[in-house]
């Protein structure tokens, strides 16, 4: 940016200032004309604004609150219900916005020749965007920019734009676009806060300005710490905390900030089903996301001055809530997911509050009983309970009746099953839950919270809720109440409860046609006819689609249940599996849903001799189709990384496995020009297999266990070894004119030969070891062999030397004799 781009810059600036204040001019004209004529038909409008304003309507973007009551002189305009003043930042210009529209196209390719020239490029988008942020935030076309701007920003940047932002947060946060950019601000500045309170704070990097100071704003925010920061944001919507409960979009920005200071990781998918919709655009940046996923998947440590700020979050949004309002609220598409985080919130820190209240109110402290006799959000939902559950006429048994059947309520109502205290639980479980868990189960909506109730039973209630369901198995299956009954297989696994596994897969077998061929069929719904692939015309979905992708999906999640649980459940499916064509195994591997039930019958052991192996022979005929398939692939990948060796364990046999190879082999050329065909070609080590087949034998069997890689000895079969024990008779065989006779004369008997403790011991070691020991034990053999041929020198000489002196002894004697005779 040269000389000439700064001044021409100034010109534009001139010339914006100068349009701007003729806007301000006008804008005022406009706002005063529209009071003049506000005030002259305030009269007969007034009841109508009146009852349109604030009337309690479940479906509104809105709903108005007691802290919200019209005032006495008349309803005052208001936008989207708010009693705040929106404010408008300007728009940016037309060279503004095509420099800006540049910068955030080259900032999503990355393609920066180096490292240096990116950072210098985004010194350069910064330097431009100085004094224009809150534009940039609220425009339709720049706002992508300033969140990839975030994404990039260090600590002292992300101050900058605190600073920035600062006095405007209520105006941004409802903002379409601006809302955006503040929850990612809000995310990405969650983990600065750990860094410094661990001392671990960015202070090496500063930014750099070539044009002139930093404002004042930014150079106070920059000096502040960032949870300072993000108290004054906390204090700045405090005064509207009700309203962004069930704002359309300040109630995400509300979500985040709870989340960050409750010190949830991040990254969990139950957090960002909290955070934003199913359609959100996802902005990233190459690299940036690297830099953050490891402070986002962990859980953070915050200062205790969050947990605080939390707290009283709760209070003031609801303390001004009564019966009526909480019940619209929870009924509420926007507001009910801000409900569930502010209960999920209050009952984890419930705990906490309880272990530090009690000392306090021992030593007598005031200020603790005052919060202990607050009235909490789980108190206005149900209060008096456990108790008043047993009241059929009671607030809080008509507000969990209201909400079991409510397609949104009954989402608030899973929150307060899974996290209620024990007391509240049990009051649930015995006046509301129990006596009908079967017919709750059969709903479409109510079946949702009675699935959290089973998740939380004892053994003795889980097989009490068993042995009641077991008749509605049959409707459970003929409905798709599917989830219900993977749930009910999954509790009774962990709770232990053999014997309702064992009736529950009676009732199963018994609904789904009496034989368990009929498992998998049923499940994965292959008896009806395969679906018509989605042409690129059709933009949506009919319901009856969206149903049986819902039942298919939860059908097939019971089957790979089942696949998990060892004994006679794994063995039902797998025995459903090998009952299968080959035609409804290659749709069965098409299928997203399904293809995960063959992947995880791969992982399984085998409950059916054999049965690993049998599976790989009924997909041969469609080896390449499934090599070729988006989901089939990644099972023809999980085939080669099986074993060919073992017990107890998924086993293919390598014949299979070269007959596979073989057929991928004649494909080859056709594997080559798909990138999922490649993959596989790749995982199979195709090449390897064409120019150098020993090496890939070689390889192929280094999945096997340790020792059943190399060749084992032989083993002799049952028949033989008892011929081997008792000795066989051979018979002489004699050519006599070109045929081959049996000999009577020359039937010889031959003796068994002998058979050493050690032989026996060693038919069950590993190869290696046995050639090792042979070693030792033919060295050993040698070694004593010297041994006793010394010894037996060694006698040897001794012996000749005993008989010389006998005989020298003998002489003396006869001649001693001789002599005495002589004489």
């Amino acid at each position: 940016m040269g000389k000439n781009r700064k001044s021409k810059r100034q010109l534009v600036r001139d010339e914006k200032r100068a349009k701007k204040r003729g806007r301000d001019v006008a804008d005022d004209e406009e706002r005063s004309s529209k009071r003049q004529r506000h005030d002259d038909d305030g009269d007969h409008q007034q009841p109508q604004e009146t009852n349109a304003l604030y009337t309690l309507d479940p479906n509104a973007d809105f709903i108005p609150f007691d802290d919200d009551e019209p005032p006495k002189d008349g309803p005052t305009h208001r936008d989207r219900g708010g009693n705040f003043e929106r404010e408008f930042f300007g728009m940016l210009a037309d060279e503004e916005q095509e420099y800006f529209r540049h910068a955030d196209e080259l900032l999503e390719l990355n393609d920066f020749p180096s490292p240096e020239d990116r950072h210098i490029f985004l010194q350069s988008v910064y330097r431009e965007a100085r004094g224009k942020e809150l534009k940039l935030a609220s425009s339709q076309s720049c706002s992508r920019l300033m969140e990839r701007l975030i994404l990039l920003s260090n600590a002292k940047q992300k101050k900058s734009l605190f600073g920035a932002f600062a006095g405007h947060f209520m105006t941004l946060v409802t903002h379409r676009f601006a809302g955006h950019c503040c929850e990612k601000l809000f995310l990405l500045s969650a983990p600065v806060v750990t860094q410094e309170l661990s001392g671990e704070a960015d202070q090496d990097v500063e930014m750099e300005d070539a044009d002139g100071e930093e404002p004042d704003e930014a150079t106070e925010a920059m000096k502040t710490s960032m949870e300072d920061l993000f108290m004054l944001t906390l204090d700045e919507l405090e005064e509207h905390l009700s309203f962004l409960l069930s704002d359309r979009y300040g109630s995400h920005a509300i979500r985040v900030l709870l989340v960050v200071l409750s010190g949830r990781p991040l990254n969990q998918v139950g957090t960002k089903s909290l955070l934003q919709g199913k359609n959100k655009e996802y902005i990233t940046v190459e690299g940036a996301a690297a830099m953050n996923s490891e402070l986002n998947s962990q859980a953070r440590t915050v200062p205790s001055s969050f947990s605080t700020a939390i707290q009283k979050i709760i209070g003031d949004s609801t303390t001004t809530l009564d019966a009526t309002a909480l019940r619209v609220l929870a009924k509420h598409p926007t507001g009910n997911p801000t409900l569930q985080l502010l209960l999920e919130l209050e009952l984890s820190l419930s705990a906490k509050s309880k272990k530090t209240a009690e000392p306090k109110k021992e030593t007598g402290d005031k200020g603790a009983e005052e919060e202990a006799s607050g009235v909490s959000l789980l108190e206005r939902l149900v209060p008096d309970a456990p108790a008043s559950f047993g009241d059929e006429k009671s607030q809080a048994c008509e507000f969990v009746n209201s909400m079991l059947y409510d397609p949104i309520g009954s989402r608030l109502l899973e929150t307060l099953i899974i996290h209620c205290p024990g007391k509240i639980f049990k009051g649930l479980l015995a006046n509301i839950f129990g006596p009908r868990i079967q017919s709750l189960l059969r709903n479409d909506i109510a079946s949702y919270p009675a699935i959290k109730v089973l998740n939380r039973l004892s053994k003795e209630d889980l097989a009490d809720a068993v042995q009641k369901s077991l008749p509605e198995i049959p409707s459970f299956v003929e409905k798709g109440r599917f989830n219900v009954i993977k749930t009910f297989f999954e509790r009774c696994s962990v709770r232990g409860a053999t014997p309702e596994l064992g009736s529950l897969l009676q009732a199963l077998t018994t609904a789904c046609g009496g034989n368990w061929k009929h498992l998998v069929p049923k499940l994965c719904l292959l008896n009806e006819p395969e679906p018509e692939p989605e042409s690129k015309e059709k933009k949506f979905q009919p319901a009856d689609a969206k149903n049986k992708a819902a039942l298919l999906s939860h059908g097939s999640q019971v089957a790979s249940t089942l696949l998990t649980i060892p004994g006679q459940t794994s063995k039902a499916i797998q025995n459903s599996l090998l009952s299968l064509s080959p035609e409804q195994i290659l749709r069965l591997a098409s299928a997203a849903p399904t293809a995960t039930i063959l992947t995880k019958a791969f992982a399984a052991p085998p409950q059916v001799p054999h049965f690993h192996k049998l599976l790989v022979a009924a997909m041969l005929p469609s080896i390449y189709e499934l090599a070729i398939s988006q989901h089939g692939n990644a099972i023809v990948n999980a085939i080669i990384a099986a074993p060919s060796k073992g017990d107890g364990m998924a086993v293919v046999p390598f014949h299979l496995k070269e007959n596979i190879m073989a057929q991928l082999e004649r494909h080859e050329n056709d594997l080559r020009g798909t990138w999922l065909g490649r993959n596989v070609w790749r995982t199979w080590r195709g090449d390897l297999w064409c120019h150098r087949r020993h090496d890939w034998v070689r390889w192929a069997k280094e999945t096997n266990p340790e020792g059943e890689q190399i060749a084992a000895m032989p083993k002799l079969k049952a028949g033989e070894e008892e011929k081997r024990g008792k000795g066989v008779m051979k018979k002489g065989r004699v050519e006599v004119g070109g045929e081959e006779r049996v000999d009577e004369d020359s039937v010889m008997y031959v003796e068994p030969e002998p058979e050493s403790e050690h032989e026996v011991e060693v038919e069950d070691e590993e190869p290696e070891k046995k050639v090792k020991k042979e070693r030792k034990e033919k060295k050993e053999k040698k070694e004593k062999e010297k041994k006793e041929k010394k010894e037996k020198k060694a006698s040897k000489g001794d012996d000749e030397e005993q008989v010389k002196e006998k005989k020298k002894k003998k002489k003396k004697e006869k001649e001693t004799g001789e002599a005495e005779v002589a004489a």
